[in-house]
């Protein structure tokens, strides 16, 4: 199903907003955060065996906040200069402190993200996550837990996805391989990180 503009209509809980940076400003984000960012090749557990991730990653957060996914304590970076702006903008817009991002760097189309759902314990019951798409567009993939109905999304430069509610609860998403992407891609996954220590 689509709705006027040919854009899909979403689940609930899920929202999207193309060109909330323009074409130019979100390129010139994405070059300067691939170039200066500390990236990270990690890896996670699984049935005890160790797994490398197929794409590079960076937890950026004010320093008293601790997050894991996977059963893995992320590290924190220190929150770049340049994303200050966008993290008070967005704190304005939707009316909640975003003491946190994790930043994933999909390097081309065989960069990917797996089925999954944002939530971790520390996230809270109904997570408002803003996400911001730099670089090439990618295909996100919404799939109901219950009826497996799958939605897709084309996420341009400069976009804005925002899942809030039950999306967590009830969805899964996924960032599938594709073979015809040369380009990278950044995502800004801005969050609210509850379990905070002194």
């Amino acid at each position: 199903m689509r709705a006027a503009g040919n854009a899909p209509v979403l689940p609930p809980g899920f929202s999207y907003q193309p060109q909330a940076l323009s074409f130019d400003k979100s390129i010139a984000l994405y070059q300067a955060l691939s170039q200066s960012l500390a990236w990270q090749q990690n890896s996670i557990r699984l049935f005890g065996k160790s797994h490398t991730l197929p794409r590079l990653e960076l937890f950026i957060a004010d320093p008293d906040v601790r997050y894991s996914y996977s059963g893995k304590v992320l590290n924190n970076a220190p929150w770049p200069p340049m994303l200050l702006g966008i993290r008070n903008t967005l704190e304005q817009r939707f009316g909640q402190l975003f003491n946190a991002v994790l930043a994933n760097y999909y390097r081309d189309g065989q960069d990917t993200m797996g089925w999954h759902s944002d939530d971790e314990p520390e996230l809270g019951a109904q997570p408002l996550i803003v996400s911001l798409s730099l670089g090439a567009s990618r295909k996100f993939k919404i799939r109901d837990k219950h009826s497996k109905a799958v939605t897709d999304l084309m996420l341009e430069t400069g976009s804005l996805l925002v899942m809030q509610g039950n999306s967590q609860r009830d969805y899964q998403h996924a960032l599938p391989k594709q073979a015809k992407v040369h380009q990278g891609r950044i995502n800004l996954t801005f969050r609210s990180v509850g379990n905070t220590s002194a």
